[in-house]
């Protein structure tokens, strides 16, 4: 008569082979308590070993580690841990672009890493959220993923379903360089009056006639004029505020929309400046760093000298690489410097003190002109 098959897990006899190349895979997770047991210490101590947190001896903690690998033990489990605290320890980043544009951007990483930064000290894990747009309901993970806590990054008001879904889960919410969201703790950028400093600083250099080249006003990320109707119905509120300093100083000034923050979107908007029959600016504001490396990149396709016939002043600080200009001596955009590390580092704490039961500190930072190698005197009024 034919005997059964031992069943895996089944009581029985074993195949030594089963554990001859390490721990067994097989079965229940490994447990603290049974890794405390092996290796003939307390599971506060255990625990210890593996969390750093506090002081024990080598001897217990090369006891611990080796009783762990032996049992296939990885560390405690993260599940049951958010059950006891009642938290996920996630701070949810949401950026107002979808994740493959959002990190093509410098400043982006930049107020990110300030983030991470604080947030990592406090023990606290990073969720990356795709935008609303990413969903054709407008919100995405942002109804069921495991957050404690969401920092807005760029946003403007077509992410309002998304907010809307954060209240109705009491999320708490931090929005960095937004308009005023119910509830949320702002974290904001002078971009308006930045603005204005850059365009008087050209306004004293003698130029009259001004471009911006501005970030784009919508989800619809549109190329071209801006008119009053287009500029009426944007939305993006750091494109606006920005396009509004300028405003002040240049009532005026002719407008150009890209459709991002990127070099080759600050070159198509440079060469519908350059090119054309009408006049050319003597002076060009771009929104971003990348576009105006991209408008200096037209100009000078154009047999434009910068800063002699076209003065360009970006906005950002951040490091741009100098092979991009390697056909001209310069070597340094003129810029606004903003702290976008700072920013993060901001946002991060009035997470984590609401998280806390603390009061949030809501944040205002400051840009400074730096005076690079793209600005200059009016030397000639072009295409007169």
């Amino acid at each position: 008569m034919d005997h059964p098959a031992t069943a895996p897990g089944a009581s029985g006899a074993t195949n030594p082979r089963d554990h001859a190349d390490g721990p067994a895979r097989r079965g229940p997770r490994p447990t603290l308590a049974a890794v405390a047991r092996a290796a003939g210490v307390a599971p506060s101590t255990a625990s210890l070993a593996f969390s750093g947190a506090g002081p024990v001896s080598e001897d217990a903690k090369a006891r611990v580690l080796a009783a762990a690998a032996e049992l296939g033990y990885g560390g405690p489990d993260p599940r049951a841990r958010s059950l006891r605290r009642g938290r996920s320890g996630v701070i949810g980043v949401v950026m107002d672009e979808r994740l493959s544009d959002a990190f093509r951007d410098p400043v982006n990483v930049l107020t990110l890493d300030g983030i991470a930064e604080v947030a990592g000290e406090a023990g606290a894990s990073l969720l990356l959220v795709r935008s609303p747009l990413d969903d054709e309901q407008g919100a995405g993970p942002i109804v069921d993923a495991p957050m404690d806590a969401v920092v807005l990054v760029g946003c403007n008001v077509r992410i309002d379903p998304a907010v809307a879904v954060l209240r109705r889960r009491q999320i708490p919410v931090v929005a960095i360089e937004a308009d005023d969201i119910e509830g949320a703790v702002p974290v904001q950028l002078d971009n308006r009056e930045a603005s204005a400093r850059a365009a008087a600083y050209l306004r004293d250099l003698g130029h009259t006639a001004i471009t911006v080249v501005t970030l784009p006003l919508d989800a619809e990320r549109r190329r071209g004029p801006v008119d009053a109707a287009r500029e009426a119905e944007g939305v993006a509120h750091t494109t606006l505020q920005r396009l509004r300093g300028v405003r002040e100083e240049f009532p005026d000034a002719v407008a150009v929309e890209a459709a991002g923050s990127s070099v080759e979107e600050g070159r198509i908007a440079g060469q519908a400046l350059f090119a054309g029959d009408g006049p050319v600016p003597t002076a060009v504001v771009a929104q971003s760093d990348l576009l105006a490396v991209g408008v200096v990149s037209a100009a000078l396709d154009a047999g434009l000298r910068v800063p002699e016939d076209v003065s360009v002043i970006g906005f950002d600080g951040i490091t741009v690489d100098d092979s991009l200009l390697h056909r001209s001596p310069i070597r340094q955009l003129t810029t606004l410097v903003q702290p976008f590390e700072q920013k993060g580092r901001a946002a991060a704490r009035a997470a984590l003190a609401m998280l806390e039961g603390a009061e949030p500190q809501p944040a205002a930072f400051r840009s400074e002109l730096r005076v690079g190698d793209t600005t200059g005197p009016v030397r000639r009024t072009l295409g007169a």
